[in-house]
């Protein structure tokens, strides 16, 4: 197949390279010079996308993020970027097109559970811009879309959890924080082009909602440094389930964030 990659970083790298070893043709659009052989490397303005002179797509990855949190950068990166993706694409005989959002469409901060099943209700304005976006394409290609949110992405840099380790005294309440390693992010979205009957949305977490606070603990003991004391058992942040890629089949390789921090701090 011929597969497409909208934002190429660190995850997109990751999925084109095991999609490529599978025999697939690699496509990349990116606002900058990209140099792996293995695929070829278009530099366009996403705004003004034109595939007009490419071979026939069959699966798109669309893997934007933009550059400031600001409100106008969400509009510009994921709402205002649909349409010319979509007018692009036109006659291209899509199979499938996967979107990347976030759980952060998922607004709920007392430490509930959110799985597949939750209602979506977003908490502030990028969130909502975020759900607007997969409501954009699930409008544009209604059976062939694929929205993945995925949870806090850990695997590459551990500099900001020692940052907090030096410099955190005391931690206000219990906060839930959830994560999915970078490595099985990326073999979780090259696994979805296999699944012949998917669902229309997926969460992607490794199953272990861990408090920040014990997270930094850990990072503290094993750095010699004094640990944080906890100032309330009141909770906050959400216990995140990823129940849909479990029943997908889908394996993790990386269940366990402190086996990957271990490894990392070595």
């Amino acid at each position: 197949m011929h597969i497409l990659f909208i934002g190429y970083g660190k995850t997109s790298r990751r999925i084109a390279k095991q999609l490529f070893q599978q025999g697939h043709q690699i496509t990349t659009v990116s606002r900058s010079p990209k140099d792996d052989d293995f695929a070829q490397h278009l530099i366009q303005d996403v705004q003004q996308l034109d595939l007009s002179g490419t071979q026939p797509i069959d699966v798109v990855y669309v893997l934007l993020s933009p550059q400031h949190s600001t409100l106008e950068a969400y509009q510009q990166t994921y709402v205002d970027t649909v349409a010319p993706i979509v007018q692009a694409l036109h006659g291209h005989p899509i199979q499938k097109i996967i979107i990347v959002s976030s759980t952060r469409v998922y607004g709920e901060q007392l430490g509930e559970r959110i799985d597949d099943e939750s209602d979506l209700h977003p908490s502030d304005a990028q969130a909502q811009l975020l759900l607007d976006m997969e409501r954009l394409w699930q409008l544009a290609y209604p059976s062939q879309s694929i929205i993945v949110r995925p949870t806090g992405i850990y695997g590459t840099s551990i500099a900001r959890m020692i940052k907090l380790a030096e410099t955190t005294k005391t931690y206000p309440n219990i906060h839930w924080s959830n994560r999915i390693h970078i490595e099985d992010l990326a073999r979780f979205l090259a696994y979805l082009i296999h699944v012949e009957h998917p669902e229309h949305t997926y969460i992607c977490s490794n199953n272990q909602p861990l408090p920040l606070h014990t997270i930094i603990q850990w990072f503290q003991r094993h750095l010699n440094l004094p640990e944080l004391i906890l100032q309330s058992d009141c909770e906050s942040g959400k216990r995140i389930f990823a129940d849909r890629v479990l029943g997908s089949g889908f394996k993790l390789e990386h269940p366990d964030c402190f086996e990957d921090y271990a490894a990392l701090l070595n």
